[in-house]
């Protein structure tokens, strides 16, 4: 199955007698609550998730794991169940624009072995540029699911094994934040600037449109090649916190390059102060 799917194709699947399950992930650090943007415009019969609380784990003390640590698979399991996903249930992920937090919904169900999973490419912005409806009336809760998850399907990287491939002549770790987060020259989240040490930079925006759709796969293989990541070279990504490095691992995948993640990323880095880190191209 395709990883993604368009505005018009998900609209053409949901007039089906068997249409898929429609989960809208709309979540933005910044703010407001993603369920106050949802509550006021989604795509009919969508069910929300909520990425701090449904695809996330609880923050640990010493801030390792990351701001958004992977859940425990039971936790996932439950959430996933408490929106009615069935082992063989079609699932459609979405957010407002990009991808981001939908990817991070994306990579969990694909991780814990669920692969009837897609990503509504362009989220709901392609969606209404497309003149589709939206409403602000929020479903029925749907009958439990009975998803069980299996996870280690995604290769998962931790701290130790990042640095070695980044250190290492014949792999590639992929830095999906902003440029200018990577060079150190801002940072405004975390608590240190800069990015781990032989890392390279491939943020979101070199690899999706103004509109936030993916580019064609071609020209993600021709992108991601020119940065060294390519088919049997070993490659991994991370973020911030993990949510946009899903996001790229999608686009590698789109590319035929597969991928490990860096869960924790750079907000698991940073909290062991003994961690070096770099900064500049």
């Amino acid at each position: 199955m395709s990883s993604l799917i368009s505005a018009t194709d998900l609209a053409l699947a949901l007039e089906r007698s068997s249409p898929p399950l429609v989960l809208d992930v709309t979540w933005s650090l910044a703010g407001p609550p993603g369920i106050e943007k949802y509550r006021a415009a989604h795509i009919p019969g969508a069910h929300f998730v909520d990425l701090p609380t449904a695809l996330a784990g609880p923050h640990t003390p010493t801030g390792a794991g990351g701001r958004h640590p992977l859940p425990e698979p039971a936790a996932f399991g439950a959430a996933m169940r408490h929106v009615g996903v069935h082992p063989d249930t079609d699932v459609v992920v979405y957010d407002a624009r990009d991808g981001v937090p939908a990817a991070r919904a994306w990579w969990l169900l694909r991780h814990h072995g669920h692969d009837r999973v897609r990503l509504l490419d362009g989220g709901l912005a392609a969606w209404t540029a497309a003149g589709l409806p939206v409403t602000d009336v929020v479903p029925e809760k749907p009958h439990p699911g009975t998803f069980v998850p299996c996870p280690g399907v995604m290769s998962v990287l931790d701290a130790k094994a990042a640095a070695a491939l980044a250190a290492s002549e014949d792999g590639v770790l992929l830095d999906a934040r902003a440029a200018e987060r990577y060079r150190g020259e801002t940072e405004p989240i975390d608590a240190k600037a800069g990015h781990i040490p032989g890392a390279v930079s491939a943020p979101v925006a070199d690899y999706v449109h103004a509109d936030g759709t993916f580019r064609d796969p071609a020209e993600l293989k021709a992108y991601f090649a020119g940065l060294g990541a390519v088919h049997g070279v070993r490659v991994a990504s991370y973020c911030g916190s993990g949510a946009t490095a899903a996001h790229e691992v999608l686009a590698l995948s789109l590319a035929g390059v597969p991928a490990a993640l860096y869960a924790g990323s750079w907000s698991d880095w940073i909290s062991d102060p003994d961690r070096p880190v770099a900064t500049g191209e």
